[in-house]
C-alpha cells in the first residue's frame, strides 16, 4: 500500500513538472515571411506633373483697332493661312508720323526674325545630318564589335532629337513669315493703302493647329499687341514635372519615364528631353520654401494611345534613375540595422528557426531592397520582425489573408 502511494505520488510529481515545463517553455514566434527573389530592380523619382503643347502660338493684334467678333471656339482646328479674325484700323489714331515709324520698325524686326529663323533651320538641318552620320558610323562599328549597343541607342535618340529640332525650326520659320506678312499689312493700313489693307487687317493662322483659348471672343477695341487667340498642336504634347533640384540631378536627359494616373488604361512611356538650367523657388503646401526645376518629358510610343490628353492635364510621372537586371531583392521591411554593430541584417528562416544574417544593401526603393551579398534567390526571410524575435528562435509562419 505504501509502495503504491509512493508510485502515485511520483507519477503526479512528474506530470506536474512536465506541465510546468510545457507552460514556461518558449513559444514559437509568429512571423510573416517572404521569398528572396531575383529580377529587375529599379529606383525612380515620383512626382505630379502636367501636360502642355510643345509649341504654343499667341496671335496678337499687330496694331490698335476694332476687332470684329471671332467665330472660332476652343477646340476648333485651323489650317495654315486660314483667316482667324478681322481687325479694322482706327484712322484718327493711325494716321500720324509716330505710328508710321513704329510700324516700319515692326516690319524691320519681323524681317530680321524671319532671317534668324531661316538660319536656325539651316543649323538644325546640319545637326540632323551630323546625327545621322554619327548613327551610321555606330552601326558600322557595332557590326565590327568596337562599340556597345548603348552607344547606338544614344545616337539614334540624338537623330530623333535633331529631327524634332528641324521640325521646330521649320515651324519658327513659318511663324516668322506670318509675322512679317502681318507687319506689312499693318504698315499698309497705316499708310492708307487700298484693297484688303484699306478695309482692315486679316489675322491668319501661322501653322496647322487647334484653338486652345480665345482671349477676346466679342467685338471690341483692342490695343496693339493685345493677345487674341492661342493656338497649339495637341498632337505634339510634352509633360512638365517640377522636381526638387536634388532629385533633378538624377533625372538625366534620356532617362526612361513612366506616365501614370493620366486617366487612361495602362502606363504611357516617355523620355526626359531637357532639365532646364534655371531653378525657381516654390512654397509647398506646408509653407516650406523649396528650390525646384522644370524637367521636360517627351511622350513616346503610339500617339493614338494618348490622343485624348490635352493642354494642362494633370498626370503622375516615375522617372527611372537606376535599373538593374537580375538583382537579388527582398521586401524593404525585412532589412533592419543591428545595434552596436553598424551593419544591416535580415532574419533568414531555416526549417523552424530564425537565423540572423548580415547583408549588404546596394540600394532601396519604395518596396524592395537590392541585396548585394548575404542572401541567395529562393531563401526565406522574415518581414517586419518583432522585438521578441532573436537569433535561433523558433518561428511559426503566419498566414496572410
Amino acid at each position: 500500500m505504501k509502495r503504491k502511494t509512493w508510485l502515485l505520488g511520483g507519477l503526479g510529481t512528474a506530470v506536474a513538472l512536465a506541465l510546468l515545463g510545457w507552460a514556461f517553455a518558449p513559444r514559437p514566434v509568429a512571423v510573416e515571411t517572404a521569398a528572396v527573389a531575383q529580377g529587375r530592380f529599379e529606383t525612380a523619382i515620383e512626382e505630379d506633373a502636367r501636360t502642355r503643347v510643345r509649341d504654343r502660338y499667341v496671335v496678337g493684334a499687330p496694331l490698335a483697332g476694332v476687332l470684329q467678333r471671332i467665330a472660332l471656339r476652343e477646340g476648333d482646328a485651323v489650317e495654315p493661312g486660314q483667316a482667324l479674325a478681322l481687325l479694322t484700323p482706327l484712322p484718327p489714331a493711325l494716321q500720324d508720323e509716330r505710328t508710321l515709324r513704329e510700324q516700319q520698325a515692326r516690319l524691320g524686326a519681323a524681317q530680321a526674325a524671319r532671317e534668324r529663323a531661316a538660319a536656325r533651320l539651316a543649323r538644325a538641318q546640319v545637326g540632323l545630318q551630323q546625327a545621322r552620320a554619327e548613327a551610321g558610323r555606330s552601326e558600322e562599328l557595332i557590326r565590327q564589335g568596337f562599340v556597345s549597343l548603348s552607344k547606338l541607342d544614344n545616337d539614334r535618340l540624338a537623330v530623333e532629337a535633331a529631327r524634332r529640332d528641324v521640325d521646330a525650326a521649320e515651324q519658327d520659320r513659318r511663324v516668322a513669315l506670318h509675322d512679317e506678312e502681318q507687319a506689312r499689312a499693318a504698315l499698309a493700313a497705316v499708310r492708307g493703302g487700298g484693297g484688303e489693307a484699306g478695309r482692315g487687317v486679316v489675322l491668319r493662322a501661322p501653322v496647322a493647329a487647334r484653338v486652345l483659348r480665345v482671349n477676346q471672343p466679342s467685338e471690341a477695341t483692342v490695343a496693339a499687341g493685345a493677345p487674341l487667340l492661342e493656338l497649339g498642336d495637341t498632337a505634339r504634347l510634352e509633360v512638365v514635372a517640377e522636381l526638387l533640384t536634388t532629385d533633378a540631378l538624377q533625372a538625366a536627359p534620356g532617362s526612361r519615364v513612366l506616365v501614370e494616373r493620366w486617366g487612361g488604361a495602362g502606363v504611357l512611356e516617355g523620355r526626359v528631353r531637357l532639365v532646364e538650367p534655371g531653378a525657381f523657388t516654390k512654397v509647398s503646401a506646408l509653407g516650406v520654401e523649396e528650390q525646384r526645376v522644370r524637367v521636360l518629358i517627351d511622350l513616346t510610343g503610339d500617339p493614338a494611345r494618348w490622343s485624348a490628353l490635352g493642354d494642362g492635364y494633370r498626370v503622375g510621372v516615375r522617372i527611372v534613375t537606376q535599373s538593374v537586371e537580375g538583382a537579388v531583392q527582398v521586401p524593404v521591411g525585412a532589412v533592419f540595422p543591428v545595434e552596436d554593430e553598424g551593419v544591416l541584417a535580415v532574419y533568414r528562416v531555416e526549417g523552424e528557426r530564425a537565423r540572423l544574417q548580415p547583408v549588404e544593401v546596394a540600394a532601396r526603393n519604395g518596396a524592395q531592397a537590392w541585396i548585394k551579398s548575404g542572401l541567395q534567390p529562393g531563401q526565406e526571410v522574415v518581414v517586419y520582425p518583432s522585438a521578441a524575435l532573436k537569433d535561433g528562435a523558433r518561428v511559426q509562419r503566419r498566414k496572410v489573408s
